[in-house]
């Protein structure tokens, strides 16, 4: 870190106030490299800058301290919000200097379905459009479940598995006589009477909470008056709990990017100067690979024409000949789909000329056909033809030297030696060419690389929303996993059965308790079920 570097820090440091947020820190690229939380930024920013740190912090920290160019902040107010947006942060950059939060692990939210006989409070991860009301998500796990269960038990609300328990359930059931729960279940409180103790109990999750909590803490206190103190120690975490846990906090989403300032017509003309390149981008492709887990290996190509989205030209790839998550193999196949595929639509277009390497390459092939394709008049509408796909001006892969070498491997097999090709590397915003060592360096704030950087993020923005479609479709096939009473074996046979879940919601409850191991009541339930939950 230069001098000049530590003095702009330390001058942007006396700005930072003494308050609770998440900050950033930035390399000399502007690439985020690191995302923190502090009760204090002011102190924590400075720590980083302090020379006494810099001497005795463990390799990983002074290798980050080096790197730190630029920082900014983002004043929130209280600890849990800057928890629960250094999370999503760290999830959107995925900073190199970052362990926690990387992974797909989603914070706690609370749910209950009101369309259910008697509606329960449930956790989960996954916020899902089935109706239910959800509160979160909530920063302190541990916390949470000990609210929730305290929860149950202060409004007498059920926390038993069945979705519509009766008689033969409340025979193997404790709660009702240690006063935990109000049993519904035999009818002790009418549906009305329980569904306003939800009522109430939601209205407490919201932090409308004032009034209960102060009588918890006069009932605390009245239990160290009388020396009981094991009763007055429990009430105490409790009331610990439910303020760690009903702290208003707010949910941070992410922020639309402005278009306005951009210049796609000169920022293709600049990048043509930056990659050295034979004729203007006009035409640029990008590919991505989303493999947040080994079920759902998928990959995007996102076109762009003259700077902007050509979004009818989108294409999205779920990996087929590889297994498990390898980078390198799944773009060299996904590759090779999206340019074995136009070439075959100009050979069927045009005769086999395009393939035979002997008279004319494929590339030159291609760009002759482009340019006939061009000064060709209007076609016959009568005559049903598909619209002819140009090779683009310049491919770009999201990644280093493997994903790019593993892409012009595949180019070369097909014969489009000649198309320019580049790899850029997220973390660095390096754009790397085959064959060379050092990377081609584009400066931040040039247009050049911000074109890059949006083709980039809208070829992984559409990756992950194809992720999240497939994610989206294997929830639905799983919802069934909610309902009580299915086992994996009984899932397996109804889907076996009814082929989907959208079928299976139009099945009676006779045909139902047809398959093996349901029987008729478990079949009322299963239909009533997936009528309340959508």
């Amino acid at each position: 870190m230069s001098s000049e570097v530590k003095a702009k820090l330390n001058k942007q440091l006396q700005e930072v106030p003494h308050k609770p947020g998440v900050y950033i820190h930035k390399d000399r690229l502007g690439a985020v490299i690191y995302v923190g939380k502090a009760k204090d930024l002011r102190k924590r920013l400075a720590s980083y800058f302090n020379p006494s740190r810099q001497r005795l912090a463990e390799h990983k920290t002074r290798a980050l301290i080096q790197s730190i160019w630029d920082f900014e902040y983002h004043e929130v107010r209280n600890e849990q919000e800057a928890l629960l947006l250094e999370g999503k942060l760290i999830k959107e950059y995925r900073p190199k200097y970052n362990v926690a939060f990387r992974d797909d692990k989603r914070f706690l939210l609370v749910k209950i379905h009101l369309d259910e006989p008697w509606p329960k409070f449930q956790l989960t991860r996954l916020k899902k459009d089935d109706g239910s009301q959800y509160f979160g998500p909530f920063a302190h796990s541990g916390a949470l479940r000990r609210t929730v269960s305290w929860i149950n038990r202060e409004f007498g609300l059920r926390s038993c598995r069945p979705m519509n328990p009766g008689e033969k359930e409340y025979q193997h059931c404790h709660d009702d006589i240690i006063k935990n729960c109000s049993a519904p279940c035999i009818g002790k409180i009418s549906r009305e009477e329980y569904l306003a103790k939800v009522e109430q109990a939601s209205e407490f999750l919201k932090g409308h909470s004032k009034d209960l909590i102060r009588s918890v803490e006069e009932e605390m206190n009245e239990a160290a008056a009388q020396l009981d103190f094991e009763r007055a120690a429990e009430l105490r975490d409790m009331i610990e709990n439910l303020k760690k846990t009903l702290k208003p906090t707010r949910q941070f989403r992410k922020k639309g990017v402005p278009g306005k300032a951009l210049n796609p017509e000169k920022d293709i003309e600049e990048l043509k100067e930056y990659l050295n390149l034979d004729r203007v981008p006009e035409v640029m492709e990008c590919f991505d690979i989303s493999n947040i887990s080994d079920n759902h290996i998928v990959a995007s190509m996102v076109r762009f024409k003259n700077g902007l989205p050509d979004n009818s030209n989108y294409r999205r790839y779920r990996i087929k000949t590889v297994k498990g998550q390898d980078d390198f193999a799944s773009m060299a196949e996904v590759v090779r789909r999206r340019y074995s595929r136009i070439l075959l639509e100009a050979r069927e277009r045009v005769g086999d000329e395009v393939a035979d390497s002997s008279q004319e390459n494929p590339m030159d092939a291609m760009r002759r056909i482009e340019a006939e394709e061009e000064t060709t008049s209007a076609p016959d509408p009568k005559k049903k033809r598909k619209p002819f796909v140009r090779l683009p001006d310049v491919v770009i892969v999201d990644g280093g030297k493997g994903q790019l070498s593993s892409a012009v491997k595949e180019l070369q097999r097909l014969g489009l030696h000649d198309l320019p090709i580049f790899g850029l590397a997220k973390q660095h915003e390096e754009i790397f060419q085959y064959g060379e060592s050092d990377p081609i360096i584009i400066p931040h704030e040039t247009g050049a690389l911000k074109l890059l950087q949006r083709l980039r993020d809208e070829a992984h923005r559409f990756a992950n929303g194809y992720h999240q479609l497939l994610m989206k479709k294997r929830i639905e096939e799983s919802i069934l996993d909610d309902c009580p009473g299915i086992s994996r074996g009984r899932k397996e046979r109804l889907l076996q059965k009814f082929g989907s879940v959208a079928r299976l919601r139009k099945a009676n409850p006779e045909d139902i308790a047809a398959i093996p191991g349901i029987n008729s009541r478990l079949a009322e339930e299963i239909a009533h079920f997936l009528k309340t939950h959508s």
